[in-house]
């Protein structure tokens, strides 16, 4: 192989982690959600609200109170979710549907010119002009591993990211942890299941189901700011473009388990990089929008192939994802 294929090589595995980093934090949260009984097609609603106060806060504070305020709004937006249909018990889709539409609406009220610098305004007076005026913020800087960055291959990959890559894959591990190896795990993944006899043996299943909610609309929203601050950032409304709908295909193709995820997130990362790599040395030049389409063209048949009943009951779907649950 010669060193310009390696070079090639090396950028596009490198840029599928970082662009899979966005599909890898929100899935975890989904996978919480759905473990516990909860279908949330909120997702792309969470990202977008999560990419409109990373970028006006990060202008105004900074990229850690940026953070910071993400998470805080990801967890309201979850904790409502939870509340219309662990409570209230309405339709998850519709509630889903709903809070899809609100995000992105409200997002692209924050991202408005002047509404942004009076928010701006109001959290810092002695803002710099021009960060009134921009539609981007500073990204996160990479951090490199000494040593273990100079790993042909491997190094590019994860050991020369930024420091959300680097807690993406942490949360990963921990998750998994908690959801196979805790009692807190085997209670959320009894909910999901069969949440009447998890009632019966004591678990409180609307408390289990909130906390689900409320992890999953934190990290829904921190993936809205990573995608800002840690892959692309400059500001387009609707800048989310489907990923929180492919995240949803990317929990079921990794059957709801956050190791798997992992793999998932970056064969839908690499898909993405290749969009614009093929381009650079001439593939499809002339046809880019069937490239832009592969994710999507991927997600479908993802989707489509995972329906079919045969395939359902082996990959194993949550029995009560979907259904409300109410005590007798």
């Amino acid at each position: 192989m010669s060193l310009e294929a390696v070079v090639w090589l090396e950028s596009v595995l490198a840029g599928a982690v970082q662009a899979g980093t966005v599909f890898l934090i929100a899935s975890l949260g989904e996978i919480y959600a759905e473990r516990s009984g909860v279908l949330n097609l909120g997702m792309e609603g969470m990202m977008i609200v999560g990419a409109a106060i990373s970028f006006i806060v990060s202008n105004a504070l900074g990229h850690g109170f940026a953070m910071m305020a993400v998470i805080l709004i990801g967890l309201i937006l979850g904790l409502g979710h939870a509340f219309l249909t662990v409570t209230l018990k309405l339709n998850q889709i519709v509630v889903g549907l709903a809070l899809t539409i609100l995000g992105l609406g409200l997002g692209g009220l924050l991202g408005n010119a002047e509404i942004r610098k009076r928010i701006i305004l109001a959290l810092n007076p002695g803002v710099e002009e021009r960060n009134l005026i921009v539609q981007e913020a500073s990204k996160l800087p990479d951090i490199h591993i000494p040593f273990l960055k100079d790993i042909p291959v491997l190094g590019s990959m994860f050991f020369q990211q930024n420091a959300l890559v680097y807690l993406s894959l942490i949360l990963t591990f921990v998750m998994w942890f908690i959801l196979f190896r805790s009692s807190f795990g085997l209670a959320l993944r009894s909910v999901g299941e069969n949440p009447a006899m998890a009632d019966a043996m004591g678990i409180n299943v609307f408390r289990i189901r909130y906390i689900a909610m409320g992890i999953c609309g934190m990290l829904g929203a921190l993936a809205g700011s990573y995608l800002f601050i840690g892959y692309q950032p400059f500001w387009v409304e609707g800048m989310t473009a489907g990923r929180g709908f492919i995240s949803l295909a990317l929990v079921i193709l990794a059957t709801w388990n956050p190791l798997r995820a992992v793999l998932a997130a970056y064969l839908f990362g690499g898909v993405e990089t290749l969009q614009f790599r093929l381009q650079l040395i001439g593939v499809a030049a002339q046809l880019p929008q069937f490239l832009l389409m592969l994710p999507y063209i991927v997600t479908i048949v993802t989707l489509t192939l995972l329906s079919l009943e045969s395939v359902k009951k082996k990959i194993g779907v949550p029995a009560s994802l979907g259904i409300p649950y109410s005590r007798e």
